[in-house]
């Protein structure tokens, strides 16, 4: 017996819609993106998450490292396609290779970060002469900075011991440092952890870092369509966070293997934007500052330089407000 229910018509069937599958799978664009382990970085788990990529065209993998700054470095010499981290590793990438460029801001961390005190440092008073883990060349770094000039402190008077972020709950409780300057979920999961832990200074009336998303200029310039539909993923997956808050916090939740609770805790405590803003542009400039001051920059490096604004505008023009020199 012929026809579509024979045994023949049937395997015939599978085999047209396993090669209708592998057309469509080899249709779509490949690209590898890197970042932290941590919901501020979510635009970039749920637009894989919600098929939000694979919806626009995209294949992407998406790599995770001990921070988002860390990630950014893959950039240098199109190791990686997209990277999402804080200002200073973009600075630093692009002192490297000038390619290496900003091309949205991608999450305002309003209520992020914050200096952890052991159970013998109650205070940033308490803290002077003891040890504090930063991140160096991250948010973290900005942020401990940033400390030290609203507070008026001497750095001097602390020894800054350099911890990645997801080591910093074990540096603590093993007595290795006394405190440590970062962004969550790491200052949550010590005071769940160590007992006596606590929260000696906050971001929120001192500095306000920000994440951009990183790219390399010459992988755009040859992938420019490509380009287009990652950046309209992000901004689709931004969309999507906002007006679904509780499914977004289960797909970062499933990505990042992290307690549902926990992420629905923090997700709140950002702002995620996908924008091009003066706001921006100052963010970039205090990290640039900071860096210059302390001669970690092996070349000069302005704010315009680091700033690609015709993609994003390309896509939603209206997200480009930031004022280019």
């Amino acid at each position: 017996m012929n026809g579509l229910f024979s045994g023949r018509g049937v395997v015939s069937l599978a085999a047209l819609i396993g090669l209708a599958f592998s057309t469509q799978a080899a249709d779509l664009k490949k690209m590898t993106i890197a970042t932290g382990v941590d919901p501020s970085f979510s635009q970039f788990y749920v637009a894989k998450q919600a098929g939000i990529f694979e919806k626009n065209g995209l294949d992407v993998q998406v790599n995770t490292g001990p921070s988002g700054s860390a990630m950014v470095a893959f950039l240098i010499g199109n190791q990686i396609n997209a990277a999402y981290g804080a200002e200073q590793a973009g600075i630093t990438a692009h002192a490297v290779d000038p390619n290496v460029v900003a091309v949205a801001d991608g999450v305002t961390l309003t209520r992020w970060l914050s200096v952890v005190g052991s159970k013998d440092v109650p205070s940033l008073d308490a803290l002077k002469g003891k040890k504090i883990g930063v991140a160096r060349g991250t948010g973290s770094e900005t942020f401990w900075n940033a400390v030290i000039k609203a507070k008026k402190l001497n750095p001097s008077d602390y020894e800054i011991v350099n911890v990645e972020a997801p080591e910093m709950v074990a540096a603590i409780e093993r007595g290795n440092i006394d405190a440590f300057a970062i962004w969550e979920p790491w200052p949550t999961r010590a005071m769940q952890a160590v007992k006596g832990t606590q929260i000696i200074a906050t971001n929120e009336t001192i500095f306000t870092n920000h994440n951009f998303i990183y790219m390399n200029k010459s992988w755009i310039a040859e992938n420019e369509d490509t380009s287009k539909r990652f950046v309209t993923s992000l901004l689709e997956a931004t969309d999507f966070i906002k007006a679904n808050p509780d499914k977004a916090a289960g797909m970062v939740s499933a990505f990042l293997k992290q307690p549902e609770a926990l992420v629905k805790e923090l997700m709140p405590k950002v702002n995620y934007t996908m924008e091009l803003t003066d706001t921006t542009r100052s963010n970039i400039q205090v990290a640039i500052d900071q860096l210059n001051a302390a001669g970690k920059l092996k070349k000069p490096v302005t704010a315009n330089e680091m700033i690609l604004p015709d993609l994003l505008k390309s896509v939603k023009a209206d997200a480009v407000t930031v004022k280019m020199d």
